[in-house]
């Protein structure tokens, strides 16, 4: 068993390393079950057929987005059966899924991924997907296969585990979609919490990275505005505008709903960390980039 105090995750949780503002930032997300196991490349997966997987990765790319792998936690289900694929359109947050048998059968995203979200088919129904891809990275593993396992004794069938999703140091993590937040940090009791209140319709502010429908200046823009006025629902923030300053500083017009101020101007500015080892396979320090809200007002133009 990993000594957890040795690994990247509590590493970071010692350096205080921020979350807002790590969220990936995409147009839409391609889901794709598949038991594994996962190598480093998720995608080079026994299984699964280079040449369908390549165009796959063409189709996800031309629709600004990414292919993550998902399975049932603890590995459950029939891998001789039909098996799950899903799209998500991070900006109109839904959802659409599918099934295949063979990999040819994959193909069949390919239309999807271009598709308006608002024809047939199409749900915001969530899911939640945790990043337990210990190929990539031990803490995804030995943290976030315990969460994935807690939260899917709570809420069934709509936990997935997946693949690298980013951020290592932050397990374990979890992505909720089709509203594509992210939130770092948790643990069997703290995700329980966290999910609780999101299906609920109320962020939880301490442990949100941010939504992959926002670039990551909005994202932390966004966290701060939770943080003073909120919670609120995870849509309840939008991104508006961003205005570049000067060199590593943002403008960021928001507009919000719920009980936030209808719309926030923030001044955001990047800072480098200090080097750190940030992942558990890193060979070398690596300095990362945080962002700093300076200020945060009611915008009233």
């Amino acid at each position: 068993m990993a000594d957890l105090d040795d690994l990247c995750a509590a590493r970071a949780r010692v350096r205080a390393d921020p979350l807002p503002g790590t969220a990936l930032h995409v147009q839409r997300l391609l889901l794709v079950e598949h038991q594994g196991p996962w190598p480093f490349h998720a995608l080079e997966s026994e299984g699964l057929d280079p040449d369908v997987v390549a165009r796959l990765v063409e189709a996800t790319r031309e629709a600004g987005g990414r292919t993550v792998l998902i399975r049932r936690p603890g590995r459950r289900g029939d891998a001789e059966g039909p098996r799950a694929w899903a799209v998500v359109d991070v900006p109109a947050g839904r959802l659409r899924w599918g099934t295949w048998t063979e990999p040819a059968d994959l193909l069949d995203s390919c239309p999807v991924l271009r598709e308006p979200a608002d024809h047939d088919g199409w749900t915001d129904e969530p899911a939640v997907l945790v990043c337990a891809h210990g190929r990539h990275d031990t803490c995804c593993a030995v943290r976030g296969r315990p969460v994935a396992a807690a939260l899917a004794e709570r809420f069934g069938d709509a936990v997935w585990e997946c693949s690298h999703v980013g951020g290592d140091r932050f397990a374990a993590n979890v992505v909720v979609v089709p509203d594509t937040t992210y939130y770092g940090g948790l643990d069997e009791s703290t995700s329980l919490d966290v999910i609780d209140e999101h299906l609920a319709g109320r962020v939880t502010p301490w442990a949100l990275r941010g939504s992959s429908a926002m670039p990551p200046v909005a994202q932390a823009a966004a966290v701060a505005v939770h943080e003073r006025w909120g919670p609120a629902g995870p849509r309840d923030v939008q991104c508006v505008e961003v205005t570049a300053l000067a060199d590593d500083r943002w403008r960021v017009r928001l507009g919000c709903d719920g009980p936030l101020p209808a719309r926030v101007v923030a001044d955001v500015r990047a800072v480098q960390r200090e080097a750190a080892v940030l992942t558990c396979q890193a060979p070398r320090a690596t300095s990362a980039r945080a962002f700093v809200v300076d200020a945060l007002e009611p915008d009233g133009r």
